[in-house]
Formats: C-alpha cells, structure tokens, sequence
C-alpha cells in the first residue's frame, strides 16, 4: 500500500523549494569588489609599491665611497631635522605653496562667480582662456615668465618706460617670481573647483536677498561665500598639493640659488647620489604634505559644518 504524504510535509517540501539559495545573493555582494579589483591593482602598482619602496630606500645608508648600503637606520631622517638648512628649505616650500594657494583663491573665487554670470559665447571664450596655461607645455610656459621676469623682460621695460621703477626689480631667483609663475598655472583648478559650487548655488536665493534689503557685498558675504567654501576647499587642496610639490617652475625661475623640496630631493638623487637622502625629503615631503591639507580641512569643515552637510 503506497503511502499518501500530508499536507504539512507537501507545504514545508514547496517552501524549501521556492525559498531563494543564499549563494547567488553573496556573489551580487561581491561584484563590487571585484569589479574594482583592476582599478586596485593598477592604483596598487603605480602608486602604492614605489612609494612603499622610496620609503625602504630612505631607510638606507649611504657613502660617497660605499655608495648605498643596505642598512635600516633613521639617519637620513634625523639629519633632515637636525640641519637648518633643510628646516629653510621645507619652510620656503610650505611658504611658496600657502602664498601660490591663497593667491590662487583671492583672484579664482572671484573670477569663477563672474564667469557664471556671463552670457554665452563670452562665458566660453572667457573660460578658455582661464584653462589656456593647462594647455601648454609646463617647460615652455615656465622659460615663457622667465624671458617675462628677466631684467631685460617684457615686465621691468614697461614698468621702467613708464617711470615707475629706475632699476630693474629682480623676480628671477626670488620667491616673488616663482609664486607668480606658479599662480598663473594653478588658478584655473581653482576656478574650476569653484565653478563647480557655484553649479549648485540657485540664483534666486541672491535675488531673494536683495529684495529683502540686504546690500550687494552683504550677499556676497553672508550668501555665496558659505555655499562655495567646500568649492575653495578643494581648490586650495589641489593648488597647495601642486604648488608645494612643483619641480620645473621653482628650478627655472628660482634656479640652483633658490631651493625648495622638490628640487633638492632631484638634486640629491641625480647631483650627489644620495638616493636615500633624497628619498627622505620625499617622504618627509608627502608626509607633511598630507597633514597640512587635512589638518586644514578639518578645521574649515568644522568651521562651515552646516554646509558640508
């Protein structure tokens, strides 16, 4: 007699049946992953593993007879913070990049709020112009200032036909000229960055302002500025990160006389050999770089916490 299964049974055998496996649900958690696992391997290669090796190589010795010895020390980081004259050379960069950073966010902010308010095609011709230094050869734009700046340049002829100075002014080789020449390339990440807030700014809440009786420099002060901070935030993050790191401006128009971290570590790895040397003032140089730029973001989003939000 074969026999007949319940009804109860025949309910739990349907629902373990229709009932979804957990598999399938853990690979879709999954897929994220491993979609971005190129773009981790690539970030991996090309970032991560030279400077997790420039940080071994800053941990070796060096000999101008020995050449490089294989040795774990701290000595090539505490020479840099024993001797003054690396102290005047990560001070002179740090000064150069807050100068080129806040330049950049006086003449940007400004320039980004005009442009947005323009009328097609003078907004386009005006924003091409702004991105022109980006698209030229840094080189080519750098010997540019320098026949620019020169004491015979274009700069000290006009001023000096036109009375204001007798003497030429010396900007090559001074810090003047390298934060002029550096601001002239940099200012467009800053507008952008800024064009970028402004996208999110309505209009209408400048003109509701001023309805309700509040002056021009009031909007400008009380309504605009605070919308756009997170916009000069990650300007000035970008521009100080280049400035700050920059090579070919501070060697042409600052040349050997006028140091900053940039050059000196390029000095001591190809003038005088010292890889680990120069692998220390890298690091010491990305490192710093790094707590400046977040210690200063923290304290601006502190500060306008309402509109990070």
């Amino acid at each position: 007699m074969t026999a007949v299964p319940d009804s109860n049974s025949l309910t739990a055998s349907h629902d373990t049946a229709a009932s979804p496996s957990p598999a399938p649900a853990d690979r879709r958690r999954w897929v994220p992953y491993l979609l971005s696992l190129p773009a981790l391997a690539l970030f991996a290669v090309l970032l991560l593993v030279p400077l997790a090796m420039t940080a071994l190589l800053s941990l070796n010795s060096f000999g101008f007879y020995t050449g490089i010895q294989d040795v774990w020390q701290l000595g090539n980081y505490l020479e840099i913070f024993s001797d003054s004259y690396f102290h005047e050379v990560f001070l002179r960069t740090f000064r150069i990049a807050f100068l080129v950073t806040l330049i950049c966010a006086v003449i940007g902010a400004p320039e980004a709020y005009i442009l947005r308010r323009m009328r097609s095609p003078w907004r386009g011709i005006c924003l091409l112009i702004v991105l022109g230094p980006l698209l030229i050869s840094v080189v080519s734009r750098t010997l540019g200032w320098a026949l620019l700046l020169g004491s015979t340049g274009l700069i000290n002829q006009g001023l000096m036909a036109i009375g204001v100075i007798s003497t030429p002014i010396e900007f090559m080789y001074t810090e003047t000229g390298v934060v002029i020449a550096l601001t002239h390339v940099l200012v467009p990440f800053m507008v952008l960055s800024v064009w970028a807030s402004l996208q999110r700014l309505d209009p209408q809440i400048e003109n509701a302002a001023l309805s309700l009786g509040a002056k021009p420099f009031t909007v400008l002060r009380r309504v605009v500025l605070p919308q756009i901070i997170p916009g000069i935030l990650s300007g000035s993050i970008i521009v100080f990160a280049l400035a700050a790191s920059a090579f070919a401006t501070p060697a042409i128009i600052g040349g050997r006389r006028l140091k900053v971290a940039a050059t000196l570590a390029y000095d001591e790895f190809l003038n005088t050999l010292n890889w680990p040397l120069g692998a220390a003032v890298a690091i010491l140089l990305l490192i710093a770089n790094i707590v400046i730029i977040v210690g200063c973001n923290r304290l601006i989003e502190r500060r306008y916490k309402q509109v990070f939000e």
